[in-house]
């Protein structure tokens, strides 16, 4: 009698942690991340006797030995399988610009009519006249060591996120560069450019504006992307542009 009584105990016994052969961590979805952790391969049977009973000392086999332990973000979406993370590539910082380069209207008496440019390559400033003895006054970039140069030119054109095709000398010096880009962000003649004669010289935007206030460039003027905007809405085709 005593026999079948303990049978019946660890049918009994068995039926409530049965443990499944094929097992894995299962996935739970809610509006919230949640945690997923799989079994870190310990028993959950308590211990003592009916450990002894259905393990035999033993560890469980399957899918629960897999992997020790696991934490998993699930996405806040329902329904949605887990997507990569991805990062944004970390660029260098750069200097800031010095804030004398800022645009600014000032006192600056001269002859020239209103709407005329002046550049004043030496103190890396661009003026634009505005008559009364008064100029708006821009920062800009010049040409490095060697491609300095002056003169009286015209807007002949002006074009809005331009295209960029380097010139043959430029290519020689810098084969690595593309044969021709298209306007954006990424050009380096910027937002706007505004053509000066038949020159390939031009005042245009730049996509490195930590560069205003050195002489960097291979001969154009260049301005901070939100300054060669406003230049550009100020200024006409066939307005008169000195460089010195």
């Amino acid at each position: 009698m005593r026999k079948n009584h303990v049978h019946a105990l660890i049918l009994s016994a068995s039926s409530l942690f049965a443990i499944p052969h094929q097992a894995s961590a299962q996935t739970i979805y809610a509006q919230r991340p949640v945690q997923q952790v799989a079994y870190d391969g310990q028993s959950n049977l308590g211990g003592g006797f009916l450990e002894f009973l259905f393990t035999g000392g033993a560890q469980p086999q399957g899918a629960y030995q897999r992997r020790a332990y696991e934490v998993q973000q699930q996405p806040q979406q329902y329904g949605y399988a887990p997507q990569p993370q991805s990062y944004e590539p970390v660029s260098p910082a750069q200097p800031a610009m010095d804030p004398k380069f800022e645009k600014q209207a000032v006192e600056y008496p001269t002859k020239e009519m209103p709407g005329t440019i002046v550049i004043d390559t030496s103190a890396k400033f661009l003026y634009l006249v505005e008559g009364g003895g008064r100029a708006i006054r821009y920062g800009i970039g010049v040409g490095k060591p060697g491609f300095e140069w002056a003169g009286i030119k015209q807007v002949s054109r002006k074009r809005e996120w331009p295209d960029w095709t380097p010139p043959d000398d430029m290519l020689r010096r810098r084969p690595d560069l593309p044969r021709h880009m298209e306007g954006g962000p990424e050009n380096p003649l910027g937002a706007r450019a505004m053509y000066l004669g038949s020159s390939l010289y031009r005042i245009h935007g730049s996509n490195e504006p930590w560069t205003i206030g050195t002489a960097v460039s291979s001969g154009c003027i260049r301005m901070r992307n939100e300054d060669v905007i406003d230049l550009y809405d100020r200024v006409k085709v066939g307005a008169k542009v000195i460089v010195s």
